[in-house]
């Protein structure tokens, strides 16, 4: 039995969830450039509209990554001093596993494996291939960066022979598109619900970090991301 907040401000939307011991509340909201402003308090809100406090709790989750270099740093720095000032361990979760969860929880009869993709922008997308795994998800490749026309080319979708469902926004690429699968799904993304319902397993096997371990994991190497920071159009959103 565990007590977990988790927050995740992986894309353009900001999400927090309460997890107490099997039972679920959350908050989501589309919130583009101002996940610092909406994150804090809604990890108020939904802490006294159960009555917690960040005392309460056992552990901090948030989304590691991937996904936008801003929002991971965000929600990476305020899960460190929530935790930190609150004597938490902390939990990072997979935004590509969160994903994959999220879709077989709103879908419980398919049995299918899951292309998850997020649009890593520059041509490119992050990836995971998971599979049902009685109420959660096991990983069945590395995650990483590719180009589409690499992801669409390689030996896990040659493999799966269509018998899979591609979810998530970078399956929006041409290359993906042209695939032969079973379905697509792109209105797929990363949920503070998924990521607490995670990291209550990931609690009780004793997978816990210290605060100020709370690290993004970007997949991605910061040369790429200052050349993109240049480039980028200023009324860009945050992937």
């Amino acid at each position: 039995m565990s007590l977990i907040l988790a927050l995740d401000t992986s894309t353009d939307a900001c999400s927090v969830a309460l997890n107490v011991n099997g039972a679920l509340t959350s908050l989501f909201e589309v919130a583009a450039k101002s996940h610092t402003q909406r994150l804090l308090p809604m990890v108020d809100e939904i802490l006294q509209a159960k009555g917690y406090g960040l005392a309460d709790l056992d552990a901090i989750a948030f989304g590691r990554g991937p996904g936008s270099f801003t929002g991971l740093r965000i929600c990476a720095g305020i899960v460190q001093g929530l935790a930190f000032g609150a004597n938490l361990p902390v939990i990072p979760v997979s935004t590509l596993e969160a994903m994959a969860l999220g879709f077989y929880r709103a879908n419980p009869k398919i049995e299918f494996p899951l292309l998850a993709t997020l649009d890593a922008r520059m041509n490119e997308v992050y990836r995971g291939l998971f599979e049902r795994d009685g109420e959660l998800v096991r990983s069945l490749s590395a995650e990483e960066v590719v180009s589409p026309d690499v992801l669409a080319g390689s030996d896990n979708v040659a493999q799966l022979n269509g018998n899979f469902i591609g979810i998530g926004p970078g399956w929006h690429y041409p290359a993906l598109q042209a695939l032969t699968v079973n379905n697509r799904q792109l209105d797929v993304y990363p949920h503070a619900e998924n990521m607490a319902l995670i990291a209550a397993k990931l609690f009780a096997e004793g997978r816990v970090l210290p605060a100020l371990d709370a690290q993004p994991v970007y997949l991605r190497d910061s040369v790429s991301w200052q050349k993109r920071q240049r480039i980028r159009n200023p009324n860009d959103s945050f992937i």
